[in-house]
């Protein structure tokens, strides 16, 4: 008779069920611990052991309750399932054991950053909420930010008090400078006066203002012409673009993670660094 004390281990012809491997690629955990339900027989506090978790969080994910988003989270959960190198590169882990060698050359497809596209930010909020309700970390790189996080019923401002007794989340916001000569261009591109959108950023910033108070909260106004739409909350982000003729929110938005081998979530941190450097801190 089984115990939750035992190991859980899949046979290997599992691993290669198309949905087991669709369930690693996008991330899916609680279809990856139905799948080990379904070909183990294994209780919820069997999988639970297993991956370092109590069992009302892998009921959570199970049911679709809750989503896993931090990497040493898939890492327990690999080991804990006995994953095989190529289950965990589909994860978007490193083999067991693995190093990276000058000239190792990689499958980017076995490593996936990009995990969700949505038609529309208005299609993510829900995501982005969730993400941000758990994250240490917020970073946000916008044009004004108002329909982020500048309003009383933007989609960011709500999860930012959350905690009590400190600070809570830290928070960077990023805005375009009033006084940049680019943001009449910007304005153009989107059919608005450059005095409605200096306004707007303007707003953003002074209602940012008021959340020192209830997070750790830094405002940054750069002068560079926007390109990217950018959300990270710890190792997710959400990217959207802006254009002609469209704003950030209208793009369609990716759900980009953290990889080990990865290149998309790291050039675009980096790039976020590369802005706040350069930029002029005014909250």
């Amino acid at each position: 008779m089984s115990t939750v004390l035992e190991p859980i281990e899949l046979p290997g012809w599992a691993w290669e069920h198309a949905g087991v491997r669709q369930a690693l690629r996008v991330r899916d955990i609680g279809a990856v611990f139905r799948h080990v339900q379904q070909y183990t027989g294994a209780s919820q506090a069997r999988i639970a052991t297993a991956a370092g978790m109590t069992q009302a969080r892998v009921n959570e994910i199970i049911n679709g309750r809750r989503e896993v988003s931090r990497l040493d989270v898939y890492e327990r959960i690999a080991h804990g399932l006995r994953m095989p190198d190529g289950a965990r590169h589909l994860l978007g882990l490193a083999a067991g054991g693995e190093r990276c060698g000058d000239g190792a050359a990689y499958d980017l497809a076995a490593f996936p950053e990009v995990v969700r596209v949505y038609a529309a930010q208005s299609s993510a909020a829900q995501d982005i909420r969730n993400q941000t309700s758990e994250a240490r970390e917020l970073d946000v790189l916008a044009v004004r930010g108002l329909g982020l996080i500048g309003l009383n019923d933007s989609l960011l401002r709500t999860c930012l008090s959350r905690r009590t007794g400190g600070k809570g989340i830290r928070v960077r916001v990023a805005l375009l400078d009033p006084e940049s000569p680019v943001l009449a261009r910007r304005a153009a591109e989107i059919g608005e006066s450059a005095e409605s959108l200096a306004s707007g950023v303007c707003l953003a910033e002074a209602r940012l203002r008021e959340l020192t108070d209830v997070c750790d909260i830094s405002v940054y106004r750069y002068r560079t012409l926007p390109t990217w739409r950018v959300i990270r909350t710890d190792a997710t982000m959400f990217v959207g673009a802006f254009d002609t003729g469209w704003e950030g929110h209208e793009s369609a938005t990716y759900k980009v993670m953290e990889t080990p081998q990865g290149p998309l979530f790291r050039g675009f941190r980096r790039m976020f660094e590369a802005v706040i450097d350069e930029a002029e801190r005014t909250v």
